[in-house]
């Protein structure tokens, strides 16, 4: 490689965007359903829930950045093979 050839690159180019550190989709349907509940049926005991499954994915992501979107794969693959 050539000397003065190399590009730097920020980090948020080659990292998922995340929220407060889950991906994006996660974190945004998590708290949506989580607010859905809070608001549509008056359950403030919810709120330390979310914050639990929250910190719960947050550790899953961690140990693997992708795991929600091969959890997302699987649920939509086909269950059963056609001749």
């Amino acid at each position: 490689m050539s000397e003065g050839l190399e590009v730097p690159l920020h980090r948020s180019l080659v990292e998922p965007i995340s929220l407060m550190g889950l991906p994006r989709s996660t974190a945004l349907a998590l708290w949506t359903g989580i607010a859905a509940i809070v608001f549509g049926g008056h359950q403030l005991w919810i709120l330390p829930v979310g914050v639990g499954l929250h910190l719960a994915c947050v550790a899953a992501a961690k140990t693997d950045p992708y795991i929600f979107d091969v959890f997302i794969l699987a649920v939509k693959t086909q269950r059963r093979l056609e001749p």
